[in-house]
């Protein structure tokens, strides 16, 4: 009954979506038509309504319900809870339902919360909020039913994949979604900015909460996703320029470049068209990424879908929401005002500038990424991976963070060199000498990674800057989240140039009691136990790691063979210390009994999650300090106008009859 009840929540919230978009529709041409007072009202039930439906799915995965198709196919009665529970999303159609709820809430949000835009505007937002839900409410309940029922219940179900039974991959889905629907709903603001020719700063301090929001999420969700793949498939690396990676880089690009634009939008009356054409690339990329990872066209870990009449469907979802949106912008582009104009040495230009980067970045990936599914289609199979993705994109991020370390010091409209030559001389010589003190320090290093290291410090440095000269406990927490994201840019980007130009790997052969080294590290294969888990077994290497002669750290990497489903996976062991990471992997027993074993010593690698972190903390808090920000401004012009309306009054009263208190 739960599946049914389920399916007959998503059919209403389907029927409230095409309410919501005739009513935002009718009330554009007539602001008291009846259906008008309903649009609100509509996207708040349709919440509640797809919340109850996921709610649902969540209950026959947490039941094991074996008669429902996707909990046979996906879940089995052995796995731990919390692996049932997130092999409800774990799954072409629960994740489609996940993306569909989390729209549905923001929606219901909006409608909501939301009074500051004008009520038409308002509207049209949540029509096109709407129009979108439509599209893929109808792909989950024609193509990709999620409550779908079997003939018979099967005796047991066929498991997660083992390599998503992990606590990382059950949170790094949803927030990745989360991201992706915060930047639909920038998309249906600048629909609905378009349509009622409403592109003001108002417009874009509504928006800006959301797409912050977003940014935050996806920053979370790939600082995870990468984490994940680095300590759970066992390769030792951290980013490989896989397109299912590239599916979520994209849509953070383009977010990163809104989110500034929004920002200058907000604060300074400027780039009006640069924002709303960016709000439709940044969703247009969240769409690119879903066709990737849903169409079947790539065969990843993370690729759900495998029935080309799926990935047909949602390529007509891109045509019609992309190109419907393209076309309504170039046919209301002429009526966006310029805004205010700024000189090219400001603020705005040092955004502009970096928008521009981003852009070409953003460019470049996704060439990279669709380029050999194009020649594939063809019938030429070629591989685009790290020797084109890094010294073609470093030709635009070296730029960007260079003119990120002197933008944050400008002034907004005009200002002049004269007056940043300090700190850009500070700047400057930090980056050469760090350059010069890697290169005499390291000898052969190469060119990315020893830029890398050198930009990393300037930029450290430079992001604190803003912070001179303030009451720290004054500075608006817009202004420290801004120090806190670029700083952990910086950390990111030196964790990444260490562990590119300094990491040491070693692939050996070793029999219980060898002894084996990798930088300054001895490590010791004491032995192998067989080991149990719920729903695996597994061989279990105790290794014992020394460094210098120290004190003796344990590592227990492991070989494990799941069940349910039949998979072999690999579970790599960690040492962390401050200075880097010693990863330890297990491979198999060769014929004369010895084990492979596969050793890196990663110099600094943790400060790439690390930098992630911050990056996500500095978005949170300009979340609080924009919303408080709001929060008092509107709280001054309701001051404002009370005692305006004072005014009036006294003033009324002094001209009414005598003796009459007005």
């Amino acid at each position: 009954m739960s599946a049914e009840l389920g399916l007959a929540a998503l059919w209403m919230a389907a029927a409230l979506a095409f309410l919501q978009l005739a009513g935002g529709a009718l009330a554009q041409r007539d602001a008291e038509a009846p259906l008008a007072a309903l649009v609100r009202p509509a996207a708040m039930l349709q919440g509640l309504l797809a919340l109850f439906s996921f709610a649902m799915l969540l209950w026959v995965f947490a039941t094991t319900d074996l008669s429902v198709k996707l909990v046979a196919s996906n879940s089995h009665s052995m796995k731990p809870m919390i692996f049932k529970l997130s092999g409800a999303w774990g799954n072409h159609e629960g994740s489609m339902l996940l993306w569909v709820t989390v729209m549905a809430l923001a929606g219901a949000l909006i409608g909501w919360l939301e009074k500051r835009l004008p009520e038409k505007t308002m509207q049209a937002t949540l029509a096109a909020q709407g129009f979108v839900a439509i599209g893929f409410y109808a792909f989950l309940l024609l193509s990709s039913n999620p409550f779908e029922r079997l003939p018979m219940p099967v005796a047991e179900g066929n498991g997660l994949n083992p390599l998503l039974q992990d606590i990382g991959l059950a949170f790094h889905p949803p927030t990745l979604y989360m991201g992706y629907v915060g930047l639909s709903v920038a998309f249906s603001f600048a629909v609905g900015a378009l349509l009622t020719r409403q592109v003001t700063p108002e417009f874009a301090r509504v928006m800006r909460p959301w797409v912050l929001g977003a940014w935050v999420f996806l920053t979370l969700g790939i600082t995870a996703g990468s984490y994940w793949a680095y300590y759970e498939l066992g390769w030792g690396g951290w980013w490989f320029w896989d397109p299912v990676e590239n599916a979520s880089l994209m849509p953070w690009l383009a977010a990163t470049a809104l989110l500034h634009s929004a920002s200058v939008l907000a604060a300074r009356d400027a780039l009006r068209a640069w924002t709303i054409m960016l709000g439709v690339v940044a969703f247009s990329m969240s769409m690119v990424g879903t066709f990737l990872v849903r169409s079947g066209i790539l065969t990843s870990v993370h690729a759900f879908a495998v029935d080309p009449e799926r990935g047909t469907f949602i390529l007509a979802l891109l045509a019609v929401y992309i190109g419907g949106a393209l076309l309504l912008f170039a046919l209301r582009a002429g009526s966006v005002s310029e805004g205010r104009r700024f000189a090219a040495m400001s603020r705005e230009g040092a955004l502009v500038f970096n928008n521009v980067m981003l852009s070409a970045i953003l460019g470049i990936v996704l060439l990279g990424t669709l380029y050999p599914l194009l020649t594939e289609a063809f019938g030429v199979r070629v591989s685009v991976g790290p020797p084109y993705f890094n010294p073609v994109g470093a030709i635009f991020t070296i730029p960007m963070l260079l003119v990120m370390t002197i933008g944050p010091l400008l002034r907004w409209r005009e200002d002049n060199a004269e007056r940043v030559r300090v700190p850009v001389a500070i700047t400057t010589a930090l980056i050469v000498t760090t350059a010069l003190f890697v290169m005499l320090a390291a000898g052969n290093i190469s060119l990315l990674p020893l830029l890398g290291l050198a930009i990393a410090v300037g930029l450290a440095v430079a992001s604190l800057m803003p912070l001179r000269g303030r009451n720290l406990l004054r500075t608006p927490l817009s202004t420290w989240g801004m120090v806190v994201a670029h700083f952990g840019i910086a950390v990111s980007l030196l964790g990444m140039a260490s562990e590119s130009a300094f990491t040491e790997e070693r692939l050996v052969a070793v029999a219980p009691g060898d002894t084996t080294e990798v930088a300054d590290w001895q490590i010791e294969l004491e032995g192998i136990d067989p080991v149990a888990g719920p729903n695996w077994t597994a061989m279990e290497a105790r290794l014992l790691a020394r460094r210098g002669g120290g004190e003796p750290h344990e590592l227990r990497p492991e070989a494990r063979s799941f069940w349910a489903p039949v998979q072999q996976t690999t579970e790599s062991a960690l040492l962390t210390r401050w200075d880097g990471q010693l990863y330890a992997v297990i491979g198999d027993q060769a014929p004369d009994g010895r084990w492979q074993l596969r050793l890196w010593w990663k110099p600094l690698v943790t400060l790439i999650w690390l930098g992630g972190l911050l990056i996500a903390l500095g978005g949170v808090l300009s979340i609080i300090g924009r919303l408080a920000s709001d929060i008092r401004r509107r709280s001054a012009d309701r001051r404002e106008a009370d005692e305006h309306d004072d005014l009036a009054q006294i003033r009324g009263g002094r001209s009414g009859p005598a003796g009459e208190l007005v």
